[in-house]
């Protein structure tokens, strides 16, 4: 078998196309201990880049260092290696990039101006003046289309296309590449995203026809917490610019402007983000975006050169894809005509149903819900005021089959209405692609049913942004959910890319004073409200170390940096004695440890009060942390900063405001250790104490968790830390109210919004507020990866160049199998006791190290790649095990 580096990547992606960074950063995964690399770039044919054997061990961001890039340009790459012997290795299998259109400094693609030359004409595109919709009214679909000629064979075919809404892009009859929603969720005032399509193999000889369908989306539907629709604007918008290739190397050019013709009367009658999609199928346009379609009843498309949006930029992030489809597992008819269909699973995406033996005019109805009511009903009041409703008005025929264009539910459950007999469906599950990077099994079933609506979870709430929820009208990237959640979703999946486009929403999102936001994209701007809530505005500095820790993206950093000193500046300048009392006007209220045991005490009996941590020392130990990690971002980027010094000041104000000689905090509450112990606030000799303080404040609760959604997982991550594995086992393990185990043993199989979401006796939490797919409390995922599996990065050798696994059996486990897809290479953790025998296997990947440490409490041993088996014989009888 050949022998070379595998799994290159450009900007974290696979062969993109359409990057306007003027300097791509390359990366591979090696196949042995790397001592030097090769790379090679070529340019129509020729080579444009060598870098020659360079003694590196890197494989991560080698940026790209030849001549300029062109605009459109194709550039293939590969990569060869050397271990420390001089040998080398084969060449990678070939790899490339193509480049979207751009002149260096000065993006193409906004048309601020009047065209002056032929490549400068490109406009957007839309219907004609002078139609008005309600805010109550969902926006019919606008269906665009122009005929082009080609002249002579193809050669190569590339499409450059973007909306103000959503678009789908259609040729010759066939749907452009296979994203959904695109050109998804920007602040659209501050940049539209524009996405690249190879498509060499639908433009033919002769006449041709480029379409689009054009629907309200994020742009000018309704969004959550937002009043009504047209949030950025009122007018749809299309662009597109199309370069064809032949093989007598002429170039023809075709683009949005006069030529294209429009017709709102199609069948998407109306499309909503929030409230489905109504299908009227006698209205379709048979043929439409084919060649021989008659079009003389289509209006000419209006065209604007100037839209106050921008500027257009090529995506980054892996685009929201369709990656499986599920079938139902039952079909129950609780009332005459009401057909429930149950796809097994709490899913985000929506439904592809045939119909047979329809009439015209039949109207059916989709309503979509996580979960159901005693009588077998959907519950659909946690939708507030969303209408997750698809309705299909049929054409009349034997089978007619209906799939969504503009919209997405979170849903288990499928309501049908109108039909005489169930239809055939599935959903179809969709969401940003990031690729999958972990695994996690073990011996009980329960933690891998956590696990897995973990993972659910995630995957649900990955739609260009990282919402709170699915299903209701919110949907929003709030990012006090992500700050706690990040670690745990990049266990789940590689969310390199996807960080770094939310990032710069981040980025967008924040004030002239150096206000973070709540949540972004921020719809009505961050000056108004929903911005500065502590461990919110803190996912600004957190998210980008994770990133770093576990990708070594030093560009990130350098990029964010200004904005993260902005923000601990203005924290610091509003609080100078160094605690945070003094909330921004705009913080709604400041959230705290958002859902905490006070929300839910009705249910159980715990006290009222003691499991809610002072907004003090909440806010005050998130200061301290982001400060802390700025003063660490600092010495990344070799930059001199007063951070940590600063952070310095703050642990001593809040060990002198808040801290008693005996380590006790402020209320004693277990929100208020888990964090000072999580982020370091107390001197050494406090820390044993506080330790066993957080566990003596479990005892009011009958042993159970008190935390709200910040403190959760930094508590069972302090409890192991301290010596309390066993505690943390025992509340992994729980099946009764708060716990995990009592959401998935009641029917959940993603992770809930609220500990009590659904109570056994009592029924559903306040429909106001009450999502069964939220993964903030899934933060626990991290632990199970970093406490079960044993896999812990090394901030000190980021990317994991060098790493630690120490499992901490427990809990009656008697194996577990852990795996992670770093950027360096896959690693595995494997563990089993058998005949009083604890035996693990590691698999560390080339060109990195790791620290293995043995529950035996022996010397850790460092080790090189491989695959290294270690085992000791456990004391017997042992509790360490049990």
């Amino acid at each position: 078998m050949t022998i070379r580096p595998i799994t290159l990547r450009c900007e974290y992606l696979t062969n993109p196309l359409g990057l306007d960074v003027l300097r791509p950063q390359l990366s591979w995964i090696p196949p042995f201990d790397q001592a030097a690399y090769q790379i090679i770039v070529t340019y129509t044919g020729q080579k444009i880049w060598d870098t020659g054997r360079m003694k590196s061990a890197e494989s991560l961001q080698i940026e790209y260092a030849g001549p300029p890039l062109e605009s459109r340009g194709r550039y293939d790459w590969k990569v060869r290696l050397w271990n420390s012997k001089g040998k080398a290795s084969a060449w990678s299998a070939p790899a490339f990039w193509i480049m979207g259109i751009f002149t260096p400094g000065w993006h193409l693609f906004c048309a601020w101006d009047q065209p002056h030359t032929e490549l400068d004409k490109t406009a957007w595109i839309g219907e004609p003046d002078g139609r008005l919709f309600s805010d109550k009214q969902s926006l019919p679909a606008t269906y665009l289309r122009r005929v082009f000629q080609v002249k002579g064979t193809v050669k190569r075919a590339t499409l450059y296309a973007t909306a103000l809404g959503v678009y789908e892009a259609r040729l010759n009859g066939q749907r452009v590449g296979d994203q959904v929603l695109a050109p998804e969720w920007t602040d659209y005032r501050r940049r539209v995203q524009y996405q690249t399509y190879d498509v060499t193999a639908l433009v033919r000889p002769g006449e041709n026809v480029l379409g689009a369908i054009l629907g309200a989306g994020w742009f000018a539907g309704r969004i959550g917490l937002s009043e009504g629709r047209f949030n950025y604007g009122h007018r749809l918008r299309f662009f597109a610019r199309l370069y064809v290739e032949t093989d007598a190397g002429k170039l023809e050019y075709f683009h949005t402007d006069g030529n294209w013709r429009v017709n709102s009367a199609g069948p998407i009658v109306g499309s909503d983000i929030l409230d489905g999609e109504q299908y009227d199928a006698r209205r379709e346009f048979s043929g439409w975006d084919s060649p021989g379609f008659a079009d003389a009843g289509w209006k000419p498309a209006s065209i604007e050169w100037t839209p106050n949006f921008g500027p257009v930029v090529a995506q980054t992030n892996e685009p929201i894809r369709i990656t499986q489809q599920l079938k139902p597992v039952a079909v129950t008819e609780p009332q005459p005509g009401v057909f429930i269909i149950d796809l097994g699973q709490n899913m985000v995406g929506w439904c592809r149903a045939t119909f047979r033996d329809t009439q015209s005019g039949q109207t059916i109805k989709l309503r979509h819900a996580e979960v159901l009511n005693a009588d077998g009903t959907i519950y659909f009041e946690n939708m507030r005021t969303a209408a997750p409703i698809d309705m299909y008005i049929c054409r009349g025929a034997v089978t007619e089959t209906f799939e969504p264009h503009f919209t997405y539910h979170g849903f288990r459950y499928v309501e049908v209405t109108g039909a005489m007999q169930p239809p055939e469906l599935v959903g179809c599950v969709f969401h940003s692609a990031a690729p999958e990077a972990g695994t996690f099994e073990c011996s009980a079933p329960l933690l891998n049913k956590i696990m897995a609506a973990i993972q659910w979870t995630q995957r649900g709430n990955l739609h260009s942004t990282p919402t709170d929820c699915p299903q209701r009208d919110e949907r929003l990237g709030w990012m006090g959910d992500i700050q706690v959640f990040s670690q745990t979703a990049i266990f789940n999946r590689d969310m390199a890319a996807f960080f770094r486009k939310f990032l710069q929403d981040v980025r967008e999102a924040q004030t002239l004073d150096g206000r973070f936001p709540d949540f972004a994209p921020h719809v009505q701007g961050p000056e108004n409200r929903f911005t500065a809530n502590p461990g919110w505005a803190d996912a600004g500095v957190i998210v980008p170390w994770r990133q770093w820790v576990n990708y070594a993206d030093k560009s990130l950093l350098t990029q964010h940096y200004p904005a993260m000193q902005r923000w601990i500046d203005y924290v610091d300048t509003n609080n100078p004695d160094h605690i945070w009392r003094n909330f921004s006007k705009l913080a709604m209220g400041t959230y705290g440890d958002w859902l905490n045991s006070d929300t839910f005490s009705n249910v159980t009996g715990f006290p009222i009060g003691k499991g809610k941590c002072p907004k003090d020392v909440y806010a005050t130990a998130f200061f301290a942390h982001s400060t802390d990690l700025l003063g660490k971002i600092a010495r990344v980027l070799g930059k001199k900063s007063r951070y940590d010094q600063l952070a310095r000041q703050i642990r001593a104000a809040f060990n002198r405001e808040f801290v008693q000689p005996d380590g006790k905090i402020k209320d004693d509450t277990q929100a208020g250790y888990a964090l000072a112990l999580h982020f370091d606030l107390l001197p050494a000799r406090l820390r044993p104490l506080a330790a066993r303080h957080l566990v003596e404040a479990m005892k009011p609760f009958n042993g159970h968790l008190s935390t709200g959604i910040q403190s959760t997982v930094r508590a069972m991550l302090e409890l192991t830390r301290w010596g309390h594995a066993d505690i943390a086992y025992e509340l992994i393990n729980k099946t009764t109210l708060p716990s995990w185990g009592y959401m998935v043993e009641h029917g959940g199989t993603t992770v809930w919004e609220r500990w009590d979401g659904y109570v056994e006796g009592r029924g559903f939490q306040n429909p106001g507020m009450n999502s069964f797919n939220h993964y903030a409390i899934g933060a626990v995922g991290e632990w199970m990866y970093r406490v079960i599996g044993g896999l812990n990065p090394d901030e000190a050798a980021p990317g994991w160049r060098h790493f630690v696994v120490r499992p901490i059996p427990g809990g009656g486990l008697t194996w577990a199998k852990v795996s992670y897809a770093s950027v360096r290479g896959l690693i595995r953790s494997e563990w089993r006791i058998e005949g009083g025998v604890f035996t693990l296997e590691v698999t560390v990947p080339p060109n990195t190290t790791a620290t293995i440490q043995l529950p035996d409490g022996n010397v850790p041993k460092r080790v090189k790649a491989g695959v290294h088996r270690l085992t000791y014989s456990m004391p017997s009888p042992s509790s360490t095990f049990q």
